[in-house]
């Protein structure tokens, strides 16, 4: 059996021996619009509660809209050049008009990253477009706390903007139950000191805090109430096939269109499956998601419902951008020197989370049933060691590495192609 891994730009192939146990779990095909850029007018033109965005912008006269940064596929070139021309053509002045890159606390997109991720040299000519930085207090307003004490601070160009639109991708996410929506603002253009409080062990630790839950799931709550604090917010929610192809595209208000487009993924992302596995394999999800290890940990959680306890779970990610952040490389650090258990007590009694150590903690969750290796041929030696996870150097082939852990008769083994975009629910028969 071939199988396809998402894999950096290219993918990498997988020829099982025909006499392996092998099930693959993936998305039933799913329709693709074939005329994307008409989708896109008829979404603005027929949205969920609000105006058309011809109306909404109407005797306005800023602009703002917020896009992911380059770690989300969001299909930009499509979406921002009819979004652009509709706020133009309701008068608003294109220099009055700023597209706003949402990195959270990653870092900036700049030069030809940034030509790539907006899709559009009309874009890039046309109107501002600049990245958030959340270090920057200058850059942020305060608006209150919420109800749970987190203090509100977002970036001033979305805040004082007229209009204000979020565009976003909607799939699994191992902290928010869905990407998209309310996650764009929040922690796309928050100051560090909101993202740092809301990225607790207070949150993360909760059982509900995991992937494709919403209901009942705090940290969805807690960027819900962020959002809503700023007043009228619209967007532009969409999802995509495994191929990267439009499949679904909305418009309105950002509650309501971020609630339709997980109603649309959960249909084609949530697989239920009935058997644990003693060997999971998956991706980080392809480029530009595994171009870090920082973002690699998003496919060990979604895979660690079917491992068997003890099991092992084998992910491949090029990370060819290494780590990630050098405050993620202290996290991981700091649980090489604490251990598993030590470094999860040292998360307990925190106010705000250090930078970027979330990523570290939700590492611990599926370290805690099975084992973990990591097959990368990006990752330097060095790298290799901070991962806490088993990565041998170069050399082996990725057959030869599967074989190693699954041993020679490749018994009770599911393969995971897409990684953290597809994820399966385990339901006990």
């Amino acid at each position: 059996m071939r199988v396809k891994m998402n894999y950096g730009r290219d993918g990498l192939f997988l020829d099982f021996p025909d006499a392996w146990d092998i099930t693959v779990i993936e998305k039933a095909a799913m329709p693709v619009l074939t005329d994307p850029a008409r989708a896109v007018l008829k979404a603005l033109a027929g949205p969920l509660k609000s105006g058309p965005l011809s109306k909404e912008a109407a005797g306005r006269r800023t602009a703002c809209i917020l896009i992911c940064d380059i770690t989300r596929p969001v299909p930009n070139s499509v979406i921002l050049p009819p979004l652009i021309r509709e706020l133009i053509q309701a008068g608003i002045e294109p220099s009055a008009i700023t597209v706003l890159v949402a990195t959270g606390l990653h870092r900036p997109n700049e030069g030809e990253e940034l030509r790539e991720l907006v899709g559009s040299d009309w874009v890039l000519e046309t109107v501002n477009v600049v990245n958030h930085f959340a270090r920057n207090d200058a850059d942020h307003v305060y608006l209150g706390n919420t109800s749970r004490g987190t203090p509100v601070k977002l970036d001033r160009r979305f805040v004082e903007a007229d209009v204000k639109i979020a565009t976003g991708l909607v799939e699994p996410h191992f902290m928010a139950g869905y990407s998209g929506g309310r996650k764009v603002v929040a922690p796309g253009i928050a100051h560090q000191d909101t993202i740092t409080t809301f990225h607790t062990a207070g949150f993360l630790e909760h059982p509900r805090s995991a992937n494709c839950i919403l209901d009942g799931n705090p940290l969805h709550d807690e960027l819900t109430e962020v959002v809503r604090m700023l007043g009228r917010v619209l967007a532009v929610n969409t999802v995509i096939d495994d191929k990267r192809n439009l499949s679904y595209v909305n418009f309105g208000e950002i509650e309501a269109s971020h609630l339709e487009a997980v109603a649309y993924m959960r249909r084609y992302a949530e697989i239920p499956v009935h058997t644990k596995y003693r060997t999971v394999i998956t991706s980080g999800g392809g480029y530009p998601l595994d171009k870090t290890y920082y973002q690699t940990v998003k496919g060990m959680v979604g895979a660690m419902e079917l491992l068997e306890p003890e099991g092992n779970i084998v992910i491949f990610s090029e990370c060819s951008e290494g780590m990630g952040s050098k405050e993620y490389v202290q996290a991981q650090q700091l649980l090489r020197q604490l251990g598993a258990g030590g470094f999860r007590e040292s998360l307990l009694q925190k106010s705000r989370a250090a930078i970027d150590e979330w990523q570290t903690e939700m590492q611990l969750k599926p370290m805690e049933i099975g084992k973990i290796h990591l097959y990368s041929d990006k990752l330097s030696k060095e790298d290799r060691s901070l991962t806490g996870v088993y990565c041998p150097d170069g050399g082996i082939s990725p057959l030869d590495f599967i074989r190693g852990i699954a041993g020679p008769s490749g018994r009770s083994i599911a393969v995971i192609p897409e990684g953290p975009y597809v994820m399966p629910r385990y339901e006990s028969n």
